[in-house]
């Protein structure tokens, strides 16, 4: 963990590893539903296989990509990942499955935008907060909270409440990373909690899920199905699993079992110690993610790295919490290892910029300057990171500084010579010394009606 480029080993063997175990397990999990459907048993293999191919091809392109490109191209990206959002709700341009509008149909491929719009609201979302530091609480607000709020949204329209709550988390991360007063942020938390709970129980199927997690006795043949499956399929693994392949829920006994319950079938296949494997690698990732953001120097990097690494894990324990029955059932993947074309490609996206972000640290680009690139940069031929250095702020320009003036010397009071004066004078001026020796104002005098004048 000493070495320089620790982190950026381990990002890339956290990704391999998930991957290749999602493959296995979508393999496994959706060949006898393929079958019996009357097409081949590899076919949601095969293409989750050449989704995870283009997701190697996109970590690939985020390695290389430098920094200064993907901060000035977050914002056109962002601005056309929302305009994908609109266009897959118009009929005829997006495809309905299972009354959800979500999907783009290119051949033998289905892109999902709201998957897009997650990457592309952190990057522009850290670009945004990194280039305000040290401004007001508008600029921290102001347009990331409008352009979130549409966003999820659009994603709702859809309707897509899963993704709506990974979105808000991605906005609730973006806000507490960029330095939101605590006060605020609670605030925001409660507010976004509580248009969840209404959005949960506002439309049939989503309530029906919420009375269903608190009440798991009842419809055990209905509502409860799903959820009661996933955990017979846990317990039926024990602890060393029944063997890969072997599952027994695979067989139509639990509808989605390659894609939002493959936890279950992770662990009725490879047990209690194969589902310890995937929250190590989890936890993993977590302590990986954190100690990039901490060493990065870059605050655009800081803020992207800490955002991503909580998106990625929430999304992670909001699919095992509603497996494992602690949660209600939101259909949130398991990143990296759930069937999902789309996920997988662009969350294979995200690792390449966090490795990326890896590559930056102070350490790194000073032992890949000295030459200590390792065989695998070697053999990926990545380009040498360039040196941080923050921006010089100029400082304000002061104002013109007036010449000073000499004081204004005031003409010395003339004195005026004193009418000789009689003995009843002298006497009556002598009777008023109780008036005072420094000049008084004169007030002038009111008229008052009728003429004449008073002293």
């Amino acid at each position: 963990m000493a070495r320089p480029l620790a982190s950026f080993h381990l990002i890339v063997t956290i990704a391999t590893l998930l991957t290749v175990l999602g493959l296995v397990m979508v393999l496994s999990a959706s060949s006898v539903e393929s079958y019996a459907d009357g097409e081949s048993a590899y076919a949601l293999f095969i293409q989750q296989a050449m989704f995870a191919a283009l997701g190697a091809v996109a970590f690939y392109v985020a390695l290389r990509l430098p920094l200064r490109f993907l901060r000035q191209w977050s914002f056109p990206i962002f601005s056309i990942s929302v305009l994908a959002l609109v266009l897959v709700l118009i009929p005829g341009i997006g495809t309905k499955v299972g009354g959800a509008r979500r999907w783009f149909d290119i051949g033998p491929l289905s892109i999902q935008p709201s998957e897009l719009v997650k990457v592309t609201l952190i990057v522009w979302g850290a670009h945004l907060l990194a280039s305000r530091r040290g401004g007001q609480l508008k600029d921290i607000l102001v347009p990331l909270v409008p352009a979130g709020l549409l966003v999820c949204l659009l994603v709702v329209l859809e309707p897509n409440l899963s993704t709506t709550i990974a979105l808000g988390i991605v906005l609730m991360a973006l806000l507490w990373f960029g330095g939101l007063p605590v006060r605020l942020f609670v605030a925001i938390v409660a507010t976004g909690t509580v248009a969840a709970a209404v959005l949960a129980v506002s439309a049939g199927y989503r309530s029906d899920r919420v009375r269903a997690f608190f009440n798991p006795g009842d419809d055990p043949l209905g509502a409860n199905y799903q959820a009661l499956q996933a955990k017979y399929s846990l317990a039926d693994g024990g602890i060393l699993g029944r063997g890969l392949g072997q599952s027994r829920a695979k067989w139509s006994y639990l509808p989605n079992s390659h894609n939002d319950f493959i936890f279950a079938i992770i662990g009725e296949e490879l047990g209690f110690l194969g589902c310890m494997v995937v929250l190590a690698l989890l936890a993993l990732f977590v302590y990986t993610g954190i100690r990039i953001a901490l060493r990065s120097v870059d605050p655009f990097l800081r803020l992207l790295t800490a955002t991503a690494t909580t998106w990625i894990t929430a999304q992670a324990l909001i699919n095992i919490g509603y497996v494992v029955g602690l949660l209600p059932v939101t259909g949130l993947q398991l990143p990296l290892v759930s069937a999902g074309g789309s996920s997988l490609a662009i969350t294979l996206f995200m690792f390449g910029i966090i490795a990326s972000a890896a590559r930056h640290e102070p350490e790194a680009v000073s032992a890949l300057k000295a030459g200590q690139d390792g065989r695998l940069s070697r053999l990926l031929r990545l380009p040498v990171p360039e040196v941080y250095t923050p921006p010089v702020r100029k400082p304000a320009p002061r104002k013109p500084e007036r010449p000073r003036q000499p004081p204004r010397r005031e003409p010395a009071p003339q004195r005026r010579r004193r009418a000789p004066e009689s003995r009843g004078t002298s006497s009556l001026r002598s009777t008023r010394a109780w008036e005072p020796t420094y000049p008084m104002p004169h007030r002038p005098v009111k008229r008052q009606n009728g003429g004449g004048s008073g002293a």
